[in-house]
């Protein structure tokens, strides 16, 4: 049995994630903490697999034929975890530093917090600014804030937009309980993993996180942030190679959220709003990509409305 195997996913980030895991291989070394690293790489081509297996050659590496998606990478590397009977399941982003402790007390406040299912990290960006780590569970004014122009901009930090406030990330303030986690760190009972399954692997990028959440909420845990574990997350790496997709992946994504999680009545608002935002913004777009990207979005949320 160890404490904690540290699972990261892979896609052409070779450089991120061999300074990740360079901030994570000490952690395992502290005293009282054991765990194993496991890297499950989406088909790169970036020579990640090479590069991993020269510098790293302690850890276990998954190397896929074929991108199979955030979620589904996961669920393999925490399958694999399991030989070794971990007590938690450690999910990281490749494109994050973790800060010297952080993940020893994440173990101890879980250890501590026996109603904890998940915690996650305070996340900061490369530059050092402040990063939202943790939301309310999305609905009809979040999708009014992403859709549309509001005003008075602070309005976009506040918790009608799903957000926490900052004060309670200060880094000596106590583990706070949110709805979800980012995806980037979620430290994750491994009992509480198989009693939920995982991630649902029909979401193949975005908001497979916001998914999980809200069943092992509904399984009766409670999920925190722990301002006093620190990781620095670089943000979207992977995602930048493709924005166009991307966009389109992340709408759909959101559009399976909303009406796995919303009644059917909430589902039909929602796709309203989101028919009339992406009109506006294919009507103001210059790029024709873009332009199709939005009608393509209006098109997902309609069809699966009418399912």
């Amino acid at each position: 049995m160890i404490d904690v195997a540290i699972i990261i996913v892979s896609w052409n980030v070779r450089e991120y994630v061999s300074n990740c895991l360079r901030s994570v291989q000490p952690e395992l070394n502290r005293p009282n903490l054991t765990g194993k690293i496991y890297v499950v790489d989406n088909r790169s081509t970036d020579g990640t697999v090479d590069l991993l297996s020269h510098l790293f050659p302690d850890i276990t590496v998954i190397a896929n034929d074929k991108n199979v998606g955030f979620g589904a990478a996961n669920n393999q590397g925490m399958l694999a975890a399991k030989a070794d009977r971990p007590r938690y399941y450690f999910l990281l982003n490749p494109d994050t530093v973790v800060q010297p402790g952080s993940i020893a007390r994440m173990v101890k406040f879980m250890d501590d917090t026996p109603e904890a299912g998940v915690t996650g990290a305070r996340l900061l960006y490369g530059d050092g600014r402040f990063q939202h780590s943790a939301f309310a569970f999305p609905g009809i004014k979040q999708l009014v804030f992403d859709l549309f122009s509001v005003r008075p901009y602070r309005l976009y930090e506040s918790s009608l937009n799903g957000r926490y406030s900052r004060r309670l990330y200060r880094p000596n303030r106590r583990p706070f309980p949110v709805d979800h986690t980012l995806g980037a760190t979620m430290l994750v009972r491994a009992n509480v993993a198989d009693q939920t399954d995982g991630f649902d692997e029909a979401y193949a990028l975005y908001c497979e996180e916001i998914d999980w959440s809200w069943r092992i909420r509904n399984a009766g845990w409670d999920i925190y942030t722990m301002p006093t574990a620190e990781i620095t997350h670089y943000s979207g790496e992977s995602s930048k190679q493709a924005p166009v997709q991307t966009l389109i992946a992340l709408w759909r994504s959101r559009a399976q959220l909303y009406h796995q999680h919303h009644g059917r009545l909430k589902a039909k608002l929602a796709t309203r709003l989101v028919t009339i935002g992406m009109t506006r913004k294919a009507r103001r777009e210059t790029d024709p990509a873009y332009q199709q990207a939005y009608l393509d979005i209006i098109n997902i949320w309609q069809g699966m409305n009418a399912k």
